[in-house]
């Protein structure tokens, strides 16, 4: 079990959390199962390349599921993520032989002593570009 971290044990800028997560094609069919989202841009080159796409995509949701997932696992517990947002700001090019690299760092951006919560800011990146802007989610410790 993991314990749950406590307001006064964080400052603003800690770094909570850090991960890399590889992304595959086979990634993108089971999400694509799970979730019913069976656009082919997220599994045929030549439709991507045919819609003026760099390759093939990994689903958004995907990407901003998994940069989530470094939170749930620094705080143990997915109900204690109260809020959570995101702005696209590029695709992740998925490689059809090595897929890519999702590097995720989680910092705490804001403390709410008094509301027991604080705000984690998440950066999130594949081939060195950030590919969410504005990742934010708000943590509830008690």
């Amino acid at each position: 079990m993991t314990t749950i971290p406590t307001i006064g044990s964080l400052t603003v800028g800690d770094e909570v959390a850090s991960a890399q997560h590889l992304i595959t094609r086979d990634s993108l069919v089971r999400y694509a199962g799970a979730s019913g989202d069976f656009n082919p841009i997220h599994y045929r080159d030549d439709i991507a390349e045919f819609v003026g796409l760099p390759g093939v995509l990994a689903h958004g949701m995907l990407t901003m599921g998994i940069a989530s997932q470094a939170v749930v696992d620094w705080v143990g517990d997915p109900a204690r993520v109260v809020d959570y947002q995101v702005r696209f700001t590029r695709p992740v090019v998925v490689d059809r032989n090595d897929g890519a690299t999702l590097d995720v760092t989680a910092k705490v951006a804001s403390i709410d002593a008094e509301a027991g919560r604080v705000r984690i800011d998440i950066t999130a990146s594949a081939a060195g570009q950030t590919v969410l802007g504005k990742a934010q989610a708000w943590v509830s410790l008690v």
